[in-house]
């Protein structure tokens, strides 16, 4: 198990590859539809210093407010990521992130940021959303609340032993793509369609 912590340089990124499993510490972002829209339309300030060497999470979590006006992550599954495929290359090169984490992993395009950019995909395990919730220990502050909502909102939360797997790497290999292959493979034989 390789332990990783935020900020994470590029030589530390490209060390990584495929099928390493990692305990994420650190601040991190969640980002989904509406947030990777703005990053690339407008590129806010805003976020810029939460996301250099740090990592963004496909997540809209379920959050709860407590009395003291601070927030608590109740359940914090990752969402499907191939939503975001027309904007994360862009993303990741203009913001300097060096991962991503979702499920479903990504494309071509996705990829090749990776490599050109130094990023990795991580996976993270579906359906288990108030697991990983015990990984994050505080939230940091949120952005674009009221007008997003909270599933839509970037929320800067600090995550101790997040564990992942890369399944992307920044060397141009990608676990998914892999497994796609096979299947399909697999499939003619089975239709005996080869």
């Amino acid at each position: 198990m390789i332990k990783l912590k935020v900020p994470i340089s590029e030589e530390e990124i490209r060390k990584l590859k495929v099928g390493d499993e990692v305990l994420l510490s650190g601040i991190i972002v969640t980002a989904r539809d509406q947030a990777h829209k703005l990053m690339v339309e407008e590129k806010p300030d805003f976020i810029r210093p939460y996301l250099k060497e740090s990592v963004i999470y496909h997540c809209g979590p379920v959050v709860r407010k407590n009395p003291d006006g601070s927030w608590t992550f109740v359940s914090a599954g990752p969402t499907t990521s191939i939503r975001e495929e027309p904007y994360q290359a862009d993303v990741i090169c203009e913001y300097n992130v060096r991962g991503i984490i979702g499920k479903g992993g990504m494309r071509e395009k996705t990829l090749n940021g990776l490599k050109k950019c130094g990023a990795v995909y991580f996976h993270a395990v579906g359906g288990a959303g108030a697991l990983i919730a015990d990984a994050v220990k505080r939230v940091v502050t949120v952005f674009k609340l009221e007008e997003f909502g909270s599933p839509e909102a970037f929320w800067v939360i600090e995550v101790e032993d997040l564990p992942l797997i890369v399944t992307m790497d920044s060397h141009g290999n990608s676990l998914h793509e892999k497994i796609l292959k096979e299947s399909e493979e697999r499939m003619k034989e089975i239709l005996k369609l080869k």
